[in-house]
Formats: C-alpha cells, structure tokens, sequence
C-alpha cells in the first residue's frame, strides 16, 4: 500500500458548515492539568470554553466566539475545538504580536504533519529566541466531554497531547 497521494481530512462532523459545536468538539481539560499549568502561568482568560467548563472567570465562549476578540492584555489558556486548529494556532500568533504577553494551548500531538503545524509551530519552536516552546504530555489522559464532565469514564483520545508556550522572549 502507497500513501503517495494521501491528504489528510478531518471527520465530516468536524468540519460540517455549521462549525464547532460543543457536542462535537468539547474537551474538557483535566482540572489536575489546568492546575499545575495554572499555577506556572497564572492564566486570566480562557479563550474557548463554555459556562460549565470555563476554567478562569473571564472567558469566551462559542457566542463571544474567542477567535474575533482580542486576548491582550490577558495570560490566556486555550483548550481550542480541533475542528479549526489552524485558526486557533493563527490566532495565538496574531494576539502575541499584539500585546498578548502569554498564550498557552492544549493541543493534540499526533497533527505535526499538517500544513498548520509545519506553517505556524514548526519554524517558530524550540531555538534560542523562539516564540513558541512545546511540552510533549508524557501519557494519554481522560479529558470530560458532555454527560462525563470529570472524564472519570473512558475517554481518553487516541492520542497524546502537546502543550504549546506563546510567549516573546526576554531581551
């Protein structure tokens, strides 16, 4: 069998025009992972939640639609929808280059082949003077979805995740 040819598409329920929906593309973070991020970072907006899993008290939900408003002067946690990680990821640069002066994302580790991966993350990781700093998650974890907001049941995706830093290096 070739891959020659082979592109790369999300699940039609991902991607449907209608856009994310909670019920497609809620994930709630684990509270023990929020926590230990939060307590590095002391986040103060979280960007794409909804009223029950909103993890700071400024938050934007599908309705305030965390894309089309500005995260400066916030710290900003981002658990995006991974229906649309590429304007999630386009965004991130957009609000560092604003003022932002921290953005810190939950993001599924097995898209590093896709085009906004190797356009937006690739080239801006991991060097000295870099933007971006990336925390491969050691195991696979439940995250909540509706109806299981605790993940205490199976639900853990069939990937790992990575944690991506937004911040603009000290001079």
């Amino acid at each position: 069998m070739s891959l020659v040819g082979f592109k790369i598409t999300n699940h039609p329920q991902q991607v449907a025009k209608r856009g994310a929906k909670d019920t497609v593309d809620e994930r709630i973070t684990p509270a023990w992972l929020f926590d230990q991020l939060n307590e590095r970072f002391d986040f103060t907006l979280d960007v794409a939640a909804n009223a029950t899993n909103a993890k700071t008290a400024a938050f934007y939900d599908l309705q305030s639609d965390g894309l089309s408003r500005p995260w400066a002067p916030h710290r900003v946690w981002c658990n995006p929808p991974y229906s649309n990680l590429g304007a999630w990821v386009s965004k991130a640069h957009a609000e560092l280059e604003s003022g932002c002066p921290l953005i810190v994302m939950l993001l599924p580790a097995n898209r590093t082949e896709q085009v906004w991966w190797q356009d937006l993350v690739e080239p801006h990781r991991d060097r000295p003077g870099s933007i971006i700093r990336t925390e491969f998650l050691r195991r696979r974890f439940n995250f909540g979805v509706p109806g299981n907001e605790e993940g205490k049941f199976h639900s853990s995706p069939p990937f790992g995740c990575v944690v991506l830093t937004f911040q603009k290096p000290v001079a």
